[in-house]
């Protein structure tokens, strides 16, 4: 590894250190319905290392969510997520800041993540709010996966995506196949190691037509501009 690699490797070493009493303080300060979970990167399949409160379920050595995932993906434009509001798979209602750790280099490696269950709390928000006469349905909210394996989540994020097409692999067209890939990539499956061959097994066709698939979805993002001049 070059010198400056060592030495960035060393200060990413350094700030995960110095978080680890923060991770618990966290969770001390906010009680039971809190769980603070510190994330490093550079190991997704076993990203947790150190976790204090227990919402998701998951413990040191566990694999990052879909949301870390998510993350990796964008790479140095990913930006903190906070207080956004999801269900877990199990029916709580969690509400998560994210917070990404970066390099002196800018680059990302890492993040603290706070969820708080607040499954109770929003119960009694619509028990009051039907007593005084303001009950309302309520949006439905997005579920999101957590699980110490990782395989586990890429696996929940492929059903997801067959539920909401209704298609098997051999119904799509090209167009559809290569969306696919593209959705898969823009979540961050592609940035855990295996996956590639996991979506593959799943989808019941080689690696060789999965890599090319990928490559075909990627070269067409690239091709693509957004907005703002450069690529999500």
């Amino acid at each position: 590894m070059p010198v400056g690699g060592a030495r960035v490797e060393a200060e990413r070493d350094a700030v995960i250190a110095a978080l680890v009493p923060v991770v618990d303080g966290i969770a001390a300060t906010f009680g039971p319905v809190c769980e603070v979970v510190l994330h490093d990167y550079r190991r997704p399949e076993e990203s947790v290392v150190a976790i204090a409160g227990s919402v998701t379920g998951r413990a040191v050595g566990g694999a990052m969510s879909e949301i870390g995932m998510r993350i990796v993906a964008r790479g140095e434009e990913a930006d903190d997520e906070l207080n956004y509001v999801t269900r877990t798979r199990t029916g709580q209602t969690v509400k998560s800041s994210t917070m990404v750790l970066r390099d002196s280099t800018g680059a990302v490696f890492g993040a603290v993540c706070v969820n708080l269950d607040v499954t109770a709390l929003t119960e009694a928000h619509t028990v009051l709010g039907a007593l005084a006469g303001l009950g309302r349905p309520s949006a439905e909210l997005p579920v999101t996966t957590f699980g110490n394996d990782i395989d586990s989540v890429v696996d929940v994020i492929l059903d997801d995506h067959h539920l909401r097409q209704d298609r098997a692999w051999a119904g799509l067209d090209r167009a559809a196949r290569l969306e696919l890939f593209r959705s898969l990539e823009e979540r961050g499956v592609f940035a855990v190691r295996r996956s590639v061959e996991q979506v593959a097994a799943r989808l019941g066709i080689s690696r060789a037509s999965a890599y090319s698939y990928l490559a075909q979805a990627r070269a067409a993002t690239d091709a693509t501009p957004d907005s703002t001049g450069g690529h999500a």
